[in-house]
């Protein structure tokens, strides 16, 4: 995918959601995959011409694990922004103490905590999460399978007890273009260090997906439209 392509869909999204507003200090987080690189990189594109002027920070949330941030550092530094690095115990607590036998759930909540209470550390109002539009008809099937509700997740969300308000940029993106656009564009992903990394519910309904895609091509972009031409609550244009 072109730069080009990501820019067009990426502001199509914040336009259609009315994502961001004149003044905004909005706050990505970096976790070193190829999804919130390319927020990244399409937001700090984006904020050269987009007519609501605002600031980029990104902030990375440290789990524990030893990783090596260099290429990360100098992707900000070309980008031109500020790049703040969060050390946290969440391994640690998620499988040496709780020892958690389904440990997305902790660790996540553990995770957005620490990344939203830094956001607002940062100055930040708002802060950029790197769901696509796979992500998004992922979250619909889990919700309706494992939990018998017809529901997703909102592109943009006030979380009144943070005071921040979470955007959803590339809910229109791909992730098949978004690995193309990691590969053109060279981006420094690094391995998620995760143990449970690929053995989670979410990657069942990835492989769930792939089967029904091959049965009744399509189905991804019924799925999608289900979703936003729906009567989802939380899925409402403005």
């Amino acid at each position: 995918m072109q730069l080009q392509q990501l820019l067009s869909r990426t502001r199509k999204a914040i336009d259609d959601y009315q994502m961001i507003q004149d003044g905004d200090s909005i706050a990505v987080g970096i976790s070193g995959g190829k999804d919130s690189l390319t927020l990244l990189y399409a937001l700090a594109e984006l904020r050269r011409f987009y007519p609501a002027k605002f600031e980029l920070k990104a902030i990375s949330v440290n789990l524990g694990y030893e990783i090596d941030y260099s290429k990360i550092v100098k992707l900000c530094e070309d980008l031109t922004v500020e790049l703040r690095i969060v050390d946290t115990e969440i391994k640690s607590i998620v499988f040496d103490i709780r020892k958690e036998e389904n440990p997305c759930s902790l660790c996540s909540k553990l995770r957005k905590g620490a990344f939203n209470d830094s956001a607002k550390e940062f100055g930040c109002n708002k802060a950029a999460y790197a769901h696509h539009r796979d992500d998004v008809i992922e979250t619909f099937l889990m919700s309706l399978i494992y939990e018998g509700r017809v529901h997703c997740f909102s592109p943009v969300t006030y979380l009144d007890r943070s005071d921040i308000t979470l955007i959803r940029p590339l809910i229109y993106v791909n992730e098949c273009d978004i690995v193309g656009f990691k590969n053109k564009y060279d981006l420094p992903v690094f391995r998620n260090p995760c143990p449970a990394d690929g053995y989670t519910k979410r990657e069942d309904i990835k492989n769930l997906i792939k089967q029904l895609d091959s049965e009744a091509p399509g189905i991804r972009d019924r799925l999608f439209r289900a979703v936003i031409s729906g009567s989802i609550p939380t899925w409402i244009k403005p």
